[in-house]
């Protein structure tokens, strides 16, 4: 079953404070731990989890519409 955007959200945070405090080992909510043997391994698998929590929210939007009007009724 995959993981849901929130799940993702939960792990990323972790992973950060983890991460910010110099810490190399990550143990989830169910107790797994997982150990990073570098800096920017933990990095990547941060990158990775906010490439799939923007690829689970969908496309973003790549164009604006505005409407403008000088107040005038016509």
């Amino acid at each position: 079953m995959p993981a849901t955007a929130e799940q993702l959200r939960q792990w990323r945070d972790g992973l950060m404070q983890a991460r910010l405090q110099g810490v190399r080992e990550y143990r989830d909510s169910n107790g797994e731990a997982v150990t990073y043997k570098s800096d920017s391994e933990m990095a990547r698998a941060i990158a990775a989890a906010d490439a799939e929590i923007a690829a689970l929210a969908g496309p973003r939007p790549n164009a604006f519409t505005f409407q403008t009007s000088k107040g005038l009724d016509r």
